[in-house]
């Protein structure tokens, strides 16, 4: 049986970024750039039908006034999310960057992100068995990597030297 050409999608309308954008902010955790990157790569692969420009930033905007998409939140749940996983300020600001969240919105989070940020290093040195929880004296190669390790998780080096200084069994602050 021969096959017939692929189904070309049509391109959108109004209705149907509304509904595309509506199914995105429901099924993951967004923010307004993320969002805003979805609308118009969508936009991009399919074709614009309506009249003028897409109006991404117009949904956008209205999606936030609904309460759909929340920078505040998001910002605050994945900071917290990467402190329990025990990363770093650096780490942690790279990673609201990535996702389009503007320094006035992560830089509320700094006060809390520093009040983790010793037990956000005990918690990686923990979990990655290095330093005090290795269970071994390392040579020099060792520690270096060690350090590494955490300055990599967003680590600063005060705080590294201090949990990976600290003696077996003996908690970090």
């Amino acid at each position: 049986m021969p096959r017939s050409a692929p189904r070309t999608p049509k391109p959108y309308d109004d209705a149907a970024l509304e509904r595309a954008a509506l199914d995105y902010a429901a099924r993951y955790a967004t923010t307004r750039a993320k969002l805003a990157a979805f609308l118009r790569r969508k936009v991009r692969e399919r074709g614009w039908a309506g009249e003028g420009e897409a109006p991404v930033e117009a949904l956008v905007e209205r999606f936030s006034q609904h309460g759909y998409v929340d920078d505040r939140a998001f910002a605050s749940a994945r900071a917290e999310s990467l402190l329990r996983r025990g990363y770093g300020a650096r780490r942690i600001g790279t990673a609201l960057r990535a996702a389009g969240i503007g320094d006035d919105v992560a830089g509320e989070l700094r006060e809390r992100i520093g009040e983790g940020a010793e037990d956000a290093a005990t918690g990686y040195a923990r979990r990655k068995r290095i330093g005090p929880f290795s269970g071994r004296t390392p040579d020099m190669a060792e520690k270096r990597r060690w350090i590494a390790a955490m300055a990599r998780a967003g680590h600063p080096m005060d705080i590294i030297l201090r949990v990976l200084g600290a003696d077996p069994g003996e908690e970090a602050y």
